[in-house]
């Protein structure tokens, strides 16, 4: 059998930039020759990084990016590296978008892998499965392909797919049993989500059983706005054999030796564009009828220099950990590639500002990150203590900013009582962060967490002013876990915890009224992050929650507040996805809706939204 060494590049390239993308394929292509790599796979859409969106419909950012893959692969051949083949995704097209007047069947753009080699692009793929749940808009952007482009590298047939086709049974990977080949490589960007990774490993056994060949699989790493791609780069054997696992969180060059079945001296079918038209595949669930288009790449490869490569198994991080530094690459690369030199936060002294702190300090370092406590005169001492103390042990930029004075100087002028001059006060706190940011350039980070956005727990151009959240899809339940998490790492590292005790076991508090706590509005949080977990991840109706052992009337309350808030969650800032769905994109609704859900109590007058600090305020 032969031999062929094969590289997976995880690497983190950014929306948009095609020459500093090009440059890092150019890198890590340099690093694969130098580890004896004969074959190099690059993520989905590599080059434009992803995902694009709506720059699709650009015709000249796809002129630019197929006249980029062009320059590459002659920039490849300067190099020295022409005779390494290199997989490299992109975004290509053979018509106008669907949404052109222009529009032909089965035309328009494309979500490609080309095959670079010699100084030229020698064959390419086009995604056949278009996801279009979720996060994912494919079906809006892309046409399907029909063709499975499989090249014969080094004596032996590689079939070429692109993320979803791993994720459908039938179409590619059936179509690559019936090709006889010997590897499937799939490209992708597949974004993290909390234990995704322990769903990857299952799925891509069952897809290399399906093609009868070993599956190598390479994803991206990285940060592209709500979106965290964990990279968790795999090869599994056709007997679900895992052979190799890059780790999570990190680019990495996975490399690894593989005994590949030989390919055949003449493939059954004839090579060359539409020949071997696949029937439909047995169990496919569809009727996919895809075309195998054959190219060989070069001429036989010897075997591999020595020493053998062994790509090595990854550690698997679970649990909180995996939380953590998903939400730290996230906060570190929105805040790099949109070149924010710093980034600002409010302290308080609570739980949540102390741990997207924590977090900050974790993804940008104690230097680039600025806290600034705003006490009001019903802030606590010991809130004032907490945030200081925290301050202390992170080593942030430490500031303080009294608001009772411009609090007053409003009041003085204007005539608010209640909950007016309760968002008043978080009102003055975000023009203190917003006008840092702007005489100093930072970022400034929102400290709401999921379970607060949920219920509208938050007040408008208050503490929910600011350009990202790294808490935005984290329950209340869960915060709590990660600051217990991340100060028992310190300890267990022989570090100082980020995170003073006190932030971690105070009830929490929004401190704008004599003796407020959160519970004064909302239940308490593991009962309603309960609720909230079934209504929003799993789409669960009233009947389903009150079925589940919750209690009906506050189903009914909490329902009805999650409902309300749409219009204050359509303008929070963006924040890393690690949950099935995510506010935003994940779970999109309406803000005009009358709908409620069966059972709903009766909304009060004029059925006016919550606000965050208590009552009914609109905003």
């Amino acid at each position: 059998m032969p031999t062929l060494r094969l590289a997976l590049a995880q690497v983190n390239p950014t929306v948009g930039d095609l020459d500093g993308n090009a440059r890092m394929v150019r890198e890590s292509s340099r690093a694969a020759a130098d580890a004896g790599a004969q074959l190099v796979a690059f993520p989905e859409m590599m080059l434009t990084g992803y995902p694009v969106e709506d720059l699709v419909f650009r015709d000249s950012f796809v002129a630019a990016s197929r006249a980029a893959l062009h320059r590459l692969a002659a920039d490849l051949a300067a190099d020295g590296l022409g005779e390494l083949p290199v997989l490299v995704g992109y975004l290509d097209a053979d018509g106008p978008p669907a949404m052109s007047a222009d529009a032909r069947p089965r035309r328009g753009p494309r979500n490609a892998l080309a095959v670079l080699h010699g100084g030229a692009v020698v064959a390419t793929y086009f995604k056949h499965h278009l996801p279009n749940y979720g996060v994912f808009d494919e079906d809006r952007y892309f046409v399907a392909g029909d063709v499975l482009t499989v090249v014969r590298v080094g004596g032996v047939d590689v079939a070429l797919t692109i993320c979803e086709d791993l994720w459908q049974a039938g179409g590619p990977f059936a179509a690559a049993r019936r090709a006889g080949v010997g590897l499937v490589v799939t490209v992708n960007g597949s974004p993290y989500e909390l234990d995704k990774d322990d769903v990857r490993l299952p799925l891509v056994r069952r897809r290399a059983a399906e093609a009868g060949a070993t599956v190598a699989y390479v994803n991206m790493v990285g940060g592209q706005d709500e979106l965290v791609f964990d990279g968790d780069s795999m090869i599994v054997t056709a007997d679900g054999a895992l052979l190799a696992r890059a780790p999570q969180f990190v680019e990495h060059l996975l490399v690894h030796d593989l005994e590949l079945p030989a390919a055949p001296a003449a493939p059954t079918h004839p090579d060359g564009p539409g020949a071997d038209r696949a029937a439909r595949a047995e169990g496919a669930g569809g009727a996919d009828d895809l075309t195998v288009a054959r190219v060989r790449v070069g001429d036989e490869l010897p075997s591999p220099p020595a020493p053998r490569a062994e790509g090595g198994v990854a550690e698997a991080v679970t649990g909180e950990a995996e939380v953590w530094r998903a939400l730290v690459l996230g906060v570190r690369d929105y805040v790099r590639k949109n070149g924010f030199p710093s980034a600002v936060l409010g302290l308080s002294g609570g739980i949540d500002s102390a741990l997207v702190a924590a977090i900050a300090v974790d993804a940008l370092g104690p230097q680039r990150v600025v806290g600034v406590s705003m006490p009001s005169r019903h802030s606590s001492a010991h809130s004032r203590d907490d945030a200081a103390e925290l301050a202390k042990r992170t080593g942030l930029d430490y500031r303080i900013e009294p608001i009772q004075p411009m609090v007053d100087a409003f009041l003085a002028n204007m005539s608010l009582a209640g909950v007016a001059v309760e968002n008043l006060q978080a009102r003055v706190r975000g023009v203190i962060l917003m006008g840092l940011s702007n005489q100093e350039g930072h970022l400034v980070l929102t400290t709401g967490n999921k379970s607060e956005l949920a219920v509208g727990y938050s007040t408008l151009y208050g503490d929910s002013v600011g350009g990202f959240n790294p808490v935005r899809d984290v329950w209340k339940s869960m915060v709590w876990r990660l600051a217990r998490w991340r100060n028992a790492e310190a300890r267990r590292r022989g570090e100082q915890p980020p995170i003073p005790e006190n932030s971690i076991a105070k009830p929490p508090s929004a401190e704008l009224r004599p003796g407020q706590l959160d519970t004064d509005s909302l239940p308490d949080y593991p009962v309603l992050d309960a609720i909230l977990a079934g209504y929003v991840d799993g789409d669960a109706g009233r009947d389903d929650l009150v079925a589940a052992g919750h209690d009906a009337a506050l189903v009914d309350r909490v329902l009805r507040m999650v409902d309300l808030a749409e219009y204050k969650r359509r303008q929070s800032a963006p924040g890393p996805k690690i949950s099935i769905k995510a506010f935003g994109r994940d779970r999109r609704l309406p803000i005009t809706n009358r709908w409620r859900e069966r059972g709903s109590a009766p909304a009060p007058a004029a059925d006016q939204p919550t606000d965050a600090r208590g009552g009914y305020a609109g905003l």
